[in-house]
């Protein structure tokens, strides 16, 4: 599978987003023509869910301001739907849907699992029931 203009900045702005926040770290990812995969690790334990922690009076600096997840999700939409519109001239058509699926793994055995499911994913574009090229098997 080769990437479009449109996926090449998708992988752009998704490795941006590794390097934009130093809390953050890419795992296995893969860019499909119609979503992405990818697997964000969170580096600072200070950044879990919706949890804070308590204000000292000892801290010299503040605490640099982390964003969780979901605001994470929408940087990357955000960043890449500016840059596929650019490319394209088409200013302001959205490129991503509303929401995103996310999971939180648990496991070794379940983060092993979730990157041969994104390293296959691209074999298996194929079959994919939203891939319009594919073949619908009829008996």
């Amino acid at each position: 599978m080769r990437l479009n203009d449109a996926g090449r900045i998708v992988a752009d702005v998704w490795e941006w987003l590794g390097i934009q926040y130093d809390y953050v770290e890419l795992d296995e990812w893969v860019v499909m023509p119609n979503h992405l995969h990818g697997i964000i690790v969170i580096t600072d334990d200070n950044c879990r869910g919706g949890s804070r922690t308590a204000p000292t009076r000892t801290a010299p600096t503040p605490p640099t301001q982390r964003k969780p997840i979901g605001r994470l999700v929408g940087a990357f939409k955000t960043v890449s739907t500016k840059h596929i519109n650019e490319r394209r001239g088409t200013p302001g058509v959205p490129v991503w849907q509303r929401n995103y699926y996310e999971h939180i793994i648990r496991s070794d055995p379940s983060l092993q699992r979730i990157r041969a499911y994104i390293a296959n994913n691209p074999l298996r574009w194929y079959h994919d029931r939203e891939n319009p090229a594919a073949q619908e098997v009829t008996l």
